[in-house]
């Protein structure tokens, strides 16, 4: 069965239910619509259980404990997950190549395109519903791309040079979208993003909607729930993009436009958009305060310190263990109890934190040293407690950045991983037989469905 089908299957049963409360997700039955009717006969209802579709299935698999934040936090060797019951979490992850017919090294590909088949069909059909207002439709379609970029990113953040597929809206049956390069996928979602930008200034005050409690910051007077708002969280995820892709011009006027707040006296750090979980029925946990996940023990050795206090970083998100953690030679005895205390804790979307440090990283590669070093500082100092420093050179700036997006964004987004990557260093290994997997393979399904075998002959390492 390949991705095409496989989306017709989740899409349909994905639309039989969905809602939303104002803070969390909940999941009742509305008498299952189908595929058929948001495609040909939608109603201004169903596009809009679907929009909340969208919200759902972005956050699918995000903080499982074989999701996003768990195996990118895995492979960057930030944390181990000591689950004896599946012992794939070291010897698939760690041991050797990545299995494109598995679970974990056939991941992160089916998901996300049943949510970007979703978002197809919205837009197909948000013009049908005479309900709509021109300004309802345009922050519809604003949102509905925005999430499509999200998804798209989340595959070639995984896959990488192995390349992702761009053209998702045939009709089932027919030939598949061709798998493009990484530069080629990066130019398609800034292309999203830019549409959804567009769109959402064309919207009115409110979407027709709810968001959830996750894009509203009471304590900060973020209100990221709205057109506007979501507006300012499609140009984060645009800097974002833009710093991936080296297009450093681009992300430092895509942060102009997001929450960005570097100016304030203290700065807020976790203002930002973020995944919410519950404890109501039918909606989900979050996985990742799961027993068997430790902290990797080089947070400990390689903490930095000011005199005798640690980087706050640190101290303020990891915790000793009840009780150590070991399997197969490896072991920890620190946990990420302070990050995720409860099965309701929020995963960051993103925030504040990481857009400073992607300005650090802009204006430094645009040539502004001198301001990349102030916002550099701005997280090091106010984040982690530390005193300042002033690399003198692109491969010292580097190992700052890297230093500080390592605490500050830890096992949150797969982001040490990410960057080790992209700046191209080495992953660390623990043992001196330990594999280093850089990147996810084209799954077995997708490759079965394909006639061109070189488009699965990318490796993981």
């Amino acid at each position: 069965m390949n991705t095409q089908q496989r989306t017709a299957i989740a899409v349909a049963s994905l639309l039989g239910s969905l809602s939303i409360a104002a803070c969390d997700l909940n999941v009742p039955d509305l008498n299952n619509p189908g595929l058929t009717q948001l495609s040909d006969t939608p109603t201004a209802a169903l596009v809009d259980s679907a929009c909340t579709g969208l919200l759902i299935g972005n956050r699918r698999n995000i903080a499982n404990e074989n999701g996003y934040v768990s195996q990118l936090g895995i492979l960057g060797r930030e944390a181990y997950n000591f689950d004896i019951a599946d012992p794939r979490y070291l010897t698939e992850l760690f041991d050797k190549p990545l299995d494109r017919s598995s679970p974990f090294g056939g991941n992160f590909w089916a998901l996300p395109y049943t949510n970007i088949r979703v978002a197809n069909i919205v837009l197909a059909g948000v013009d049908k519903v005479a309900e709509f207002s021109d300004t309802d439709k345009a922050g519809i379609r604003g949102f509905a791309e925005t999430i499509q970029a999200m998804d798209l990113l989340e595959v070639i953040n995984t896959h990488d040079t192995n390349g992702a597929v761009i053209d998702t809206n045939q009709p089932l049956g027919d030939p598949l979208g061709a798998i493009v390069t990484k530069d080629a996928t990066f130019a398609k979602i800034l292309d999203l993003l830019d549409a959804g930008d567009k769109d959402l200034g064309n919207a009115g005050d409110s979407f027709t909607f709810a968001l959830t409690g996750g894009y509203h910051n009471d304590d900060a007077k973020l209100t990221l729930d709205t057109p506007a708002g979501f507006r300012k969280v499609n140009r984060a995820i645009k800097a974002r993009v833009a710093v991936y892709a080296k297009k450093y011009a681009d992300a430092l006027t895509a942060l102009d436009a997001s929450f960005l707040d570097d100016k304030s006296a203290t700065i807020p750090l976790n203002l930002g958009a973020f995944h919410v979980y519950s404890n109501n029925a039918g909606d989900a946990n979050n996985g990742l305060i799961n027993a068997n996940f430790y902290a990797h023990p080089s947070f400990t050795t390689d903490a930095q310190k000011k005199g005798a206090t640690v980087d706050l970083r640190y101290t303020r998100k990891i915790a000793p263990a009840e009780k150590p953690g070991a399997n197969a030679g490896l072991s920890s005895e620190i946990q990420f109890t302070k990050l995720y205390t409860s099965p309701t804790s929020s995963v960051p979307i993103i925030r504040n934190e990481e857009l400073v440090l992607l300005k650090a990283e802009a204006l430094w590669f645009s040539g502004d040293k001198v301001n990349a070093l102030i916002a550099l500082n701005l997280i090091r100092v106010q984040s982690g407690g530390l005193d300042p420093v002033a690399p003198a050179d692109d491969a010292a700036f580097t190992d700052a950045l890297l230093y500080e997006r390592r605490y500050s964004l830890m096992f949150e987004g797969g982001h040490r991983w990410l960057d080790l990557r992209r700046f191209g260093r080495q992953l660390p290994i623990d043992r001196p037989d330990d594999k280093r997997n850089v990147r996810y393979p084209i799954p077995q399904a997708e490759c079965n469905a394909r006639t061109n075998e070189a488009a699965c002959s990318g490796g993981t390492t």
